[in-house]
């Protein structure tokens, strides 16, 4: 499942990141990834001079860099995730209704598609993408490839219940650690690969926040050299904020790029 043509609704499908001097981060991406970069095209919906890359592996499509479209509030830096669904109108209204905010309402990016940026009942922001022209990621799970959002929630009961009205999401807790974490589990739903050690209807996970920290959806992405990457990202000028280390399954670390946005990397280390 390497390859994707299509997401059902309900699905996290895309994953970008917005910052000023996009150029940089394409540079830092593409020394960190491998990734080659389609664009710039204009940022979607306003007109703006802001640019968009789309980054590309082996030809196809796993994630976007941009510019803050023009007359944003800069916020913390950080990676956006999209959820696929049918109306991205009727998304925003529907998280409304189960305690959430509409931070951006409903605007076209054509031909790709419509878009909104809501928030949970905690304020973490995220993405709803009601397709056009694009589905979403075309590669994921491979070394490169985005492979899992996750959302960090100082009251996961809440989250579970806003996330289940919006996209019909279930939570199933798994132990990591000392915590205890979620699955969300979309029924019917086959993604991932065959040999993964969860469910393949696991559409994201969710971890209790630390003390303190804003509630925040966040990215991992697998990739060949854990190690590599981090020594890269700080001669890059990005940074380390968890060394690598071993898990059971993976040797994993979270960077930073030169603008702030952190983001995890996973090597595969168990034999499937």
């Amino acid at each position: 499942m390497s390859e994707r043509e299509t997401y059902p609704a309900g699905v996290p499908c895309w994953v970008d990141t917005l910052g000023p001097n996009p150029g940089r981060l394409t540079e830092f991406y593409g020394a960190i990834f491998g990734w080659d970069f389609a664009g710039p095209g204009t940022m979607p919906g306003d007109g703006s001079p802001g640019e968009y890359h789309v980054a590309r592996l082996r030809g196809r499509d796993v994630a976007g860099i941009g510019s803050l479209p023009a007359g944003a509030t800069p916020g913390p830096p950080g990676w956006n995730t999209y959820v696929r669904v049918e109306s991205a109108d009727r998304a925003a209204a529907d998280a409304r209704a189960a305690g959430g905010a509409v931070v951006a309402e409903p605007f076209d990016a054509p031909p790709a598609g419509r878009l909104a940026v809501l928030a949970d009942s905690e304020g973490a922001a995220f993405c709803v993408w009601e397709a056009g022209d694009r589905e979403g990621a075309q590669l994921v799970n491979e070394p490169g490839g985005w492979s899992m959002s996750f959302l960090n929630s100082r009251d996961t009961e809440a989250a579970t219940s806003f996330y289940g009205e919006l996209f019909n999401w279930s939570a199933e807790p798994f132990e990591f650690g000392e915590l205890t974490a979620f699955l969300f589990r979309l029924s019917g739903f086959v993604g991932g690969e065959p040999q993964q050690p969860v469910p393949r209807d696991v559409v994201a996970t969710m971890m209790p926040a630390d003390a303190g920290a804003e509630a925040h959806w966040g990215v991992d992405f697998w990739i060949g050299d854990t190690d590599a990457a981090a020594a890269n990202a700080e001669e890059l000028g990005g940074g380390v904020i968890v060394a690598p280390h071993d898990n059971p399954a993976f040797r994993a670390a979270v960077l930073a790029d030169p603008n702030g946005a952190r983001f995890g990397v996973n090597q595969l280390t168990a034999v499937p």
